[in-house]
């Protein structure tokens, strides 16, 4: 039976003249044990002050936060970095004053994150957002680069997939993966986490408004999906992530709330052996007594042995947990 040990945890910052709150991190790593961690921060979410901001760090000691992105005067969103094939970083982030009329934008670093490109929009002219909409690209087994993406049009919410086929450069949009809006109730589903478990067999699964996380699969390197299902796990209509472990192998970070707009505590950590269908370890991170409390919008990426996770602590700060496992064969 696999374990998860503990190895390491830390806040990446304590406070910073230039941000009151921090929020929606992403993560990656640079190297082995050397990670690049990226949120937006400013006095609150949706003002115009809100920027891209940055830091480098080895899970315990971590570099003063460097404003990374902040292209005019409005609101910065959810950024999501990639680490490429041909070593190269990207930075996706959105903006826009309402989620309505997000742009998305992205730069790109050869030196590991130390320097950047000037930003460019993504799908010049696209309002709504395209490209990751908060969770991680992948790769898939045929080189497509797949990035999970979602639409919240006029607060009627809708997930699709953005497809590249030479590396990055253009994109091409799935229509809305089909949704019974009987089955989830008001909103929808946004953000999805994606991975591959074989080679074509691609899936998500989905934050949504039904108390539950939503799936959907793909049999065709994500051209087409299932209509979306709903699982057995808890959604408390906040952000999850997924990190492919290999083959069926996957971990989960998520709150274990089963109520719309529901409490964003505890956090936990589940892993499955079965793609999804049953959690062979399914452990609190962090649990808060106070009912305010908030751990929300996790970041989760494999590195060797371990899984390495940040998420909003209290909007204050961001959190950094790396747990090592053991007991799996986790394949490179």
């Amino acid at each position: 039976m696999p374990r998860l040990v503990e190895a390491s945890s830390s806040k990446i910052f304590d406070s910073h003249p230039e941000f009151a709150q921090g929020h929606a991190s992403t993560i990656i790593a640079v190297s082995p044990g050397e990670y690049l961690v990226a949120w937006f921060g400013g006095s609150y979410e949706k003002h115009d002050d809100v920027s891209i901001w940055m830091s480098r760090g080895d899970g315990t000691a971590w570099e003063v936060p460097q404003k990374a992105a902040k292209i005019r005067n409005d609101p910065h969103w959810n950024p999501v970095l990639f680490n490429a094939p041909d070593g190269k970083i990207y930075l996706y982030f959105k903006v826009g004053k309402e989620i309505d009329d997000w742009e998305t934008w992205v730069q790109t670093s050869d030196d590991k994150g130390k320097t950047w490109t000037t930003p460019v929009e993504l799908v010049p002219g696209d309002k709504g957002g395209r490209g990751p909409v908060r969770n991680h690209n992948i790769v898939l087994s045929d080189g497509t680069w797949l990035a999970p993406a979602s639409n919240e049009k006029n607060k009627v919410w809708n997930a699709f997939m953005d497809r590249s086929t030479d590396g990055g450069k253009t994109w091409e949009a799935t229509p809305f993966i089909e949704l019974d809006r009987s089955l989830v109730a008001e909103e929808g589903v946004i953000q999805p986490a994606v991975w591959e478990s074989s080679p074509g067999n691609v899936h998500i699964l989905l934050r949504s408004s039904g108390g539950k996380i939503a799936r959907s699969d793909s049999k065709d390197y994500g051209k087409t999906w299932s209509p979306i299902y709903l699982t057995e796990l808890p959604n408390n209509n906040s952000g999850i992530d997924v990190a492919h472990l290999g083959g069926e192998k996957i971990a989960l970070i998520y709150n274990p709330v089963s109520e719309n707009w529901g409490d964003r505590n505890p956090i936990n950590l589940a892993i499955s052996l079965d793609n999804g269908k049953t959690w062979v370890i399914d452990q609190t991170v962090e649990k808060g007594e106070d009912p305010e409390t908030e751990f929300s919008y996790p970041s989760i990426i494999r590195d060797g042995e371990n899984l390495v996770m940040t998420y909003t602590w209290n909007r204050e700060k961001v959190a950094f947990w790396k747990f090592k496992v053991e007991g799996l064969d986790i394949a490179e």
